[in-house]
């Protein structure tokens, strides 16, 4: 068991595998990861499942009962990838027992297509709900102006979900009232709030990519210093929200009805630049009550050689804001980069759609062929 790892835990990070496959599940990899790493949750997206059908025989013999039932692809892509998670979930449902319900979770996405429209993003929800049938299941939804009704829409109905693709402190402040305002429904509906749990996923990696690649084209002599700190730096004044969100009457309101408070996640913690340490977006973001999800090579790393140093959040949002204004005067437009960001997560949320829906396609193709 890796001390580095527990140490992390202790600290309050909730650690999560950013990954999952039916061999990682048949072979009971995931299992060992939870007794021998700490693993206390699982995400998952379409390119995620893309990438394990294709690889191995995990999937042959329901990929072929599929194809000769004439399922069609995205019929057999929810078919295949709600097996997987279900199962997941009952790997995990000691751990979600043992921590009263705050951790043991396991993420499934809406599809990504429907991220601009509100209706079909509730109705993928509740059949995601219903098809996989774990308490410790999580939905996730993606952040767009058009999630937000949907994410406050399926909390009502006591659907718990991991809110998806936030980049900016004004979208996060958005989500933060997304939930509470579910909650305030699902009160209101009579369900329990202590049964329905949310995280909400900032993403790290990607503002770094973004912003360094417009600090690369400035003149300004400041600019290469300021390199590859703005995701951390991002990250830090999210959780200043979260804990200013967190001290309103408001949620004391719903605190004392029973709620739980809607975790910060950090996402795309696997480091984009090769110069970079391998464990930045997680020895630099450690603070109590949050979640960090992981690629297996980073978690391997983080148990390797990562630097568990206390909370290096807190205390450090002054120096965050300072770099925030540095990179305004050189030149960088914060709300140009989340934008962007939005817009082109948004993109490649489906475009991994497209790409497991071509995987399912072919895979159909060819178990149907063989009988």
């Amino acid at each position: 068991m890796s001390a580095i790892l527990k140490k992390l835990s202790d600290e309050g990070v909730s650690i999560w595998l950013d990954d999952i496959s039916r061999e990682r599940l048949r072979s009971g990899n995931l299992t060992e990861l939870v007794r021998d790493k700490h693993v206390v949750g699982v995400t998952s997206n379409p390119t995620i499942f893309a990438k394990a059908l294709g690889q191995g025989s995990a999937y042959d013999d329901q990929v072929r009962d599929l194809a000769i039932r004439g399922v069609d692809v995205e019929e057999a892509a929810r078919a295949i990838t709600t097996h997987d998670i279900r199962w997941a979930c009952d790997v995990l449902r000691p751990v979600h027992d043992r921590t009263g319900g705050l951790d043991g979770r396991v993420s499934i996405e809406v599809d990504p297509r429907l991220a601009r429209e509100t209706e079909k993003t509730v109705a993928e929800a509740r059949a995601l709900w219903w098809m996989v049938d774990r308490p410790n299941l999580y939905i996730k939804i993606p952040a767009t102006v058009e999630g937000l009704p949907a994410i406050s829409q399926a909390l009502s109905e006591g659907i718990s979900v991991n809110v998806t693709l936030i980049f900016s402190l004004q979208r996060y402040g958005q989500v933060i009232d997304a939930y509470f305002e579910g909650l305030e429904r699902a009160r209101a509906n009579g369900h329990d709030l202590s049964k329905i749990s949310s995280v909400a996923s900032f993403f790290v990696s990607r503002v770094d990519t973004e912003i360094d690649k417009r600090l690369d084209k400035s003149d300004a002599p400041e600019a290469a210093d300021l390199r590859s700190k703005a995701g951390v730096a991002n990250a830090r004044l999210a959780y200043a929200l979260f804990e200013e969100k967190s001290a309103t009457d408001r949620w004391r309101a719903l605190a004392d009805a029973g709620a739980r408070p809607q975790r910060p996640l950090w996402a795309s913690t696997g480091v984009k630049d090769p110069a970079l340490p391998d464990t930045l977006y997680v020895d630099e973001l450690v603070a109590p009550g949050i979640v960090n999800t992981m690629p297996e090579a980073t978690l391997d790393a983080v148990a390797d050689h990562g630097q568990v140093r206390g909370d290096t959040v807190r205390g450090r949002y002054e120096d965050a804001w300072n770099h925030m204004a540095a990179l305004k005067r050189v030149g960088v437009d914060y709300d140009d980069v989340v934008r962007v960001l939005e817009e082109e997560g948004v993109e490649k949320f489906e475009a991994s759609w497209g790409e497991l829906l071509a995987t399912v396609g072919r895979e159909l193709a060819d178990k149907g062929g063989a009988q």
